[in-house]
């Protein structure tokens, strides 16, 4: 492998992770315009391990953008990144795929004084990315959920 072809490859590697930050960083904001455009025209999202649905990244980001309005804090902690690029058959390298795991805590949106998390749940993301004219996006992101805290009605305050 040439130094050139091991920059690019490094390069890509950076955007490729940046891509998957910024993914975290909208769903986490709400920034659904900007989740939205991380996706390829035909990007589709599978959140249905999480008891969410499946769909083309416009109406899942509609769905999400009610669904999460219960949380009135998100954060996504995404780690253990797996990236490869497209090697097989005539692939020029302009695919990739990403397998990591994620932890996310949320607030739900209540009047209650403690900002503690009282939701959280934990499993493996799987991104398909394709390089586009605009830079890598998003094809395919799977959601595998593997587990998940709920609240615990008895420490729940009762208000009178």
């Amino acid at each position: 492998m040439t130094q050139r072809v091991e920059l690019a490859t490094v390069m890509d590697r950076l955007t490729v992770d940046a891509l998957v930050t910024d993914y975290a960083v909208a769903v986490d904001d709400g920034d659904w315009e900007a989740y939205r455009g991380l996706f390829t025209s035909d990007g589709r999202a599978d959140y249905r391990s999480a008891g969410g649905i499946e769909g083309d990244a416009h109406h899942v980001a509609a769905w999400l953008a009610e669904s999460l309005r219960l949380f009135s804090m998100r954060q996504h902690l995404i780690v253990n990144r797996r990236v490869r690029f497209g090697t097989l058959d005539q692939d020029t390298g302009d695919t990739a795929v990403v397998q990591a795991d994620y932890i996310n805590p949320m607030r739900l949106a209540d009047d209650a004084p403690s900002t503690a998390p009282d939701f959280v749940c934990g499993g493996r993301y799987a991104f398909a990315l394709l390089r586009t004219d605009d830079g890598w996006r998003l094809r395919e992101v799977v959601v595998r959920e593997k587990w998940r805290r709920l609240p615990d009605p008895r420490s729940t305050p009762v208000i009178n």
